[in-house]
């Protein structure tokens, strides 16, 4: 259960410039050792990081792994507190928030998706859910799905927690689990239902642009996840300026503070979403900015 819910943030963003590119050496800027940043899928394989040319070399030399979160710290206490935070308010469900039209285009998706409805016993625990955890939970048994697709149990950015510890490496996060829960559940009310419904109604739409977007990332083609991400369907269901600045930019400034301090004190291979890595307000041209060589390793 912890690991299919981590795997939240199915995005990726937009590429100004980059080559092919996963994995990069950060060195310069005082540093005694190299320090490295890969950028992850959140629905990826494992078996994917045995492609990544250095990988390997770069979990070997480091001395300590960082991802969005310590995985290690998700104990009982701190799952039920992310579980809470994703159900409706006791004695709420959701389709009473719905209303008839929207219950029964959620009704007919979960038929077609699913094989049933919340009039299904099995089923009808959902319905005490929000509606963005939901959308969550769709997101993430799409991939599911899919031919070659993702393995809750084999988590692609757990992986290189786990490597670590292997070594006897220490572990750690970038950002806490309540703040990375309000990052992706506090939209108000009204937005949750109409991001589901942007789900609901583009259901083909959607599974293609994840197939697409899983191809690019195995293929490390980050122009291709641009064209992918910078679709858009010009209405409700694309994300505002806001809603990204909060997923990414204010993350990737929080991080970039970080760092500094996390690399200097032991050589770091942090392993956060792909999303976080390009473009002028990226992870990487802010480790630039802050006086940091920062280069691919060659594939």
């Amino acid at each position: 259960m912890k690991r299919t819910l981590i795997a939240l943030i199915a995005c990726l963003a937009a590429v100004v410039n980059v080559q092919a590119q996963l994995l990069w050496k950060v060195t310069g800027n005082g540093l005694a050792k190299p320090s490295y940043i890969m950028g992850t899928y959140h629905l990826a394989n494992t078996s994917f990081a045995n492609s990544v040319k250095g990988l390997h070399d770069a979990l070997n030399a480091c001395e300590q792994v960082y991802g969005e979160l310590n995985m290690s710290q998700l104990d009982t206490q701190a799952m039920q507190g992310m579980q809470s935070t994703m159900m409706l308010p006791k004695g709420q469900t959701l389709d009473s928030l719905l209303t008839a039209d929207q219950l029964a285009r959620l009704n007919a998706f979960m038929t077609k998706f699913l094989g049933a409805d919340f009039s299904n016993p099995l089923l009808a625990p959902m319905k005490q859910m929000t509606p963005a955890a939901l959308n969550t939970q769709f997101q993430v048994l799409m991939c599911m799905k899919l031919e070659g697709g993702f393995n809750p149990n084999e988590q692609f950015d757990t992986y290189f927690q786990n490597e670590a510890k292997k070594q006897n490496k220490a572990v750690g996060g970038l950002e806490t689990l309540d703040y990375q829960m309000k990052v992706l559940f506090s939209a108000p009310m009204p937005r949750q239902i109409e991001q589901l419904m942007c789900l609901v109604d583009n259901y083909d739409y959607q599974t293609e642009l994840l197939k697409r977007t899983i191809k690019a990332f195995y293929a490390e083609d980050m122009n291709a996840i641009q064209q992918i991400y910078e679709e858009k369907l010009h209405n409700n269901c694309d994300m505002t300026p806001a809603e990204e600045n909060a997923l990414i930019y204010t993350r990737n400034a929080n991080w970039a503070k970080a760092l500094p301090n996390i690399m200097s004190q032991r050589s770091t291979l942090v392993a956060v979403g792909a999303a976080h890595l390009p473009g002028p307000r990226g992870l990487l041209q802010l480790l630039k900015d802050a006086g940091y060589t920062v280069t691919p390793i060659s594939k």
